[in-house]
C-alpha cells in the first residue's frame, strides 16, 4: 500500500507545473520569427535612424524595446491575449518619459513604430503567412527611408547653450549673435531660439538648430548637457 502511494505521489509530481521542458516545433517557431523581426529592427534603426541621428543612447533603447515587447507578446500569446492588451502597449509605453531631458517627437516616433512592429510581429497568427508579414514590415521601413532619405534629406539636430553674451540677444542684433555662436561652438547654425534670461548672471538660454552635414566635426548627439558659451 505504501509503495502504491509512493508511486502515485511519483507520477503526479510535477515541478515544471506542467510545463514542457522543450518543445522543438515551438521553439523552432519562435527563433525564426525573433529572427525576421530583429532583421527588420536593425535595419530601421540601425541603417536608416542611426546613420542620420548619431544616437547612440537611443538606437539602444529601441533595440531592448523591440526585443522585449516581442518576447513578451510572443510568450504570452499561448493565453490568449485580446486586442485590448496589444493596444495597451501603445497607451503604456507610447507615453513613457525618462526622468531626464523629455525625447523629441522624432524619437518619440521611431519608439511607436518599433512597438507596433515588435508587437505585430510577436502576434502574427496562422491566417496571416510570412510573405504577408514581411511585406507589413517592408511598407514601414520602406515609408521610414523615403520620409528620411528622399523626402527629407537633411536632418536638423538642435543643442542648448548658455550664452553669456546678453547683449547679443536683442532684436536686430541675430546676425551677430549667430556669427558668434559658430565662432566659438565651431557649428555652423541655421537658426537660433531664444529661451530663459537670467539678468542677475547675464544669461540666456538659447537653442541652437543646425544640419548635421553641414558640419565639418560632427559634435556627439548624445551628450545632454548645456553648452556654455
Amino acid at each position: 500500500m505504501i509503495n502504491f502511494l509512493t508511486a502515485n505521489m511519483l507520477l503526479e509530481f510535477d515541478p515544471l507545473a506542467g510545463v514542457k521542458l522543450f518543445d522543438f516545433e515551438d521553439f523552432m517557431g519562435l527563433f525564426i520569427r525573433l529572427s525576421v523581426h530583429m532583421l527588420f529592427v536593425l535595419i530601421l534603426v540601425r541603417l536608416i535612424y542611426y546613420p542620420i541621428a548619431k544616437r547612440k543612447d537611443f538606437l539602444f533603447t529601441y533595440l531592448l524595446f523591440s526585443l522585449t515587447i516581442f518576447m513578451m507578446c510572443f510568450l504570452l500569446e499561448s493565453v490568449k491575449l485580446q486586442m485590448g492588451f496589444a493596444l495597451g502597449l501603445f497607451a503604456v509605453f507610447g507615453i513613457i518619459r525618462y526622468r531626464t531631458d523629455a525625447i523629441p517627437i522624432k524619437e518619440m516616433t521611431y519608439l511607436f513604430v518599433v512597438i507596433g512592429m515588435s508587437v505585430m510581429n510577436a502576434l502574427i497568427n496562422k491566417k496571416i503567412s510570412l510573405i504577408e508579414l514581411s511585406f507589413a514590415n517592408l511598407v514601414i521601413i520602406g515609408a521610414t527611408y523615403g520620409l528620411e532619405r528622399v523626402w527629407l534629406l537633411r536632418h536638423e539636430a538642435q543643442k542648448l547653450i548658455v550664452y553669456e553674451n546678453i547683449e547679443l540677444i536683442k532684436h536686430g542684433k541675430e546676425a551677430e549673435m549667430k556669427a558668434d555662436i559658430e565662432r566659438r561652438t565651431g557649428i555652423k547654425v541655421n537658426r537660433v531660439e531664444i529661451g530663459k534670461i537670467d539678468f542677475l548672471r547675464d544669461t540666456a538660454l538659447i537653442k541652437i538648430y543646425f544640419f548635421e552635414d553641414e558640419q565639418e566635426n560632427h559634435m556627439d548627439d548624445s551628450f545632454s548637457g548645456n553648452i556654455n558659451v
